[in-house]
């Protein structure tokens, strides 16, 4: 199962990007609310039904983690504690972990690009002062992917779906959305 985690202010284009080419290459996929309810708003105003409640998911299950990026969204994904144990939990398990825009923030607050190549928004590059920053569209270091922002999210997308279905797969889906 792949879990990503949603919060009132996050990146529309970031994570239904994802979610969309994901579920088309067969990926499970469930959208997971850190709020109280399972709709969260979007940093633009588009609300979205999450599939799960954060306190109803067995993370322990998962096989990877996508944070979407969105200014607010972020602030409300670094400030949840539980995220930040299940973050721990699979950098610790050495299971994947993907975030997008400023979303890799979280990453690096946690410890968990010290030494790692990674990338940010724009602007942001100071959040990434242990880790070897790149201004690479996306950029993969172990199981760790992140992006730089709504203009890679379809890039970053198919690199998950690369991860997890492998080329054939990811390729078929581009085919079919004439990428």
């Amino acid at each position: 199962m792949v879990y990503l985690f949603l919060a009132d202010g996050f990146e529309e284009v970031e994570a239904l990007t994802v979610v969309d080419v994901l579920r088309r290459a067969g990926v499970r996929l469930q959208t997971v609310s850190i709020m109280k309810d399972l709709t969260v708003t979007g940093a633009h105003g588009v609300a979205v039904v999450a599939d799960d409640l954060f306190e109803d998911v067995d993370s322990a299950r998962g096989e990877m983690l996508i944070l979407p990026g969105g200014g607010p969204g972020t602030k409300r994904l670094l400030a949840h504690e539980g995220l930040q144990s299940v973050l721990a939990e699979f950098a610790a398990a050495d299971k994947w972990i993907a975030a997008i825009c400023a979303a890799p923030m979280v990453l690096a607050r946690n410890g968990l690009l010290k030494g790692k190549k990674a990338t940010i928004y724009d602007g942001m590059e100071a959040e990434l002062a242990d880790a070897d920053y790149r201004r690479e569209d996306v950029v993969r270091d172990g199981k760790i992917i992140s992006s730089r922002g709504p203009g890679t999210a379809m890039a970053f997308a198919f690199t998950l779906a690369e991860i997890l279905m492998g080329n054939d797969v990811a390729g078929r889906v581009r085919a079919e959305m004439l990428l």
